[in-house]
């Protein structure tokens, strides 16, 4: 059960807690269906400022190694140079500019770097709650997406379709689904 704690009350450093986060990705296949995928490692501080919502930050940074869309080879082929060059370029950081709320609504700016280009971007996050676990720490929920173009980020590899169209899409949608634990 969430509890019904003021934001003012939320202040304080927060780390997210990858075990029960998740941030993932959907890119159109082939102009015909979707395909989702995830990165399962990365970290993240979150400083929240429940009086002054403007002065909390974010800083997540995610290991591209991690990338997984349950295809073995599409994995190898996404970690390659045709996408994200992780011989080069290992890691993907967002790091955030500016935090605008509306209620229980939140845009987070901010700067997103992969392959080593640097490009600012709003992410749309909902405040889903707080909750005391059975541990005794407290717990904030945010979930959050945003759409970007994959070739502003320098990937630009496709494939033409005999059909017309390509095979991966540019637009890229990214999902978060965050819960995070108050430092103690």
């Amino acid at each position: 059960m969430t509890s019904t704690l003021s934001l003012s009350e939320l202040t304080g450093d927060y780390a997210i807690d990858a075990a029960h986060s998740r941030v993932g990705f959907v890119a159109r296949h082939a102009m015909v269906t979707k395909v989702r995928g995830a990165f399962n490692e990365f970290d993240g501080r979150i400083k929240v400022d429940g009086d002054n919502p403007a002065n909390s930050s974010v800083v997540v940074t995610i290991k591209a190694d991690s990338i997984d869309t349950r295809n073995a080879q599409r994995d190898e082929h996404l970690r390659g140079s045709d996408f994200l060059e992780l011989e080069k370029f290992p890691q993907i950081q967002f790091v955030s500019t500016s935090v605008a709320q509306d209620g229980n609504d939140f845009a987070l700016t901010g700067d997103l770097t992969i392959k080593d280009v640097t490009r600012s971007v709003t992410i749309d996050f909902t405040f889903e709650g707080t909750a005391k676990d059975p541990f005794g720490n407290v717990r904030v929920g945010f979930e959050g997406t945003t759409s970007i173009s994959r070739k502003d980020f320098g990937i630009t590899w496709n494939a033409a379709l005999e059909t017309g169209g390509v095979l991966v899409s540019d637009k890229i949608v990214l999902e978060f689904e965050v819960s995070a634990v108050r430092a103690a």
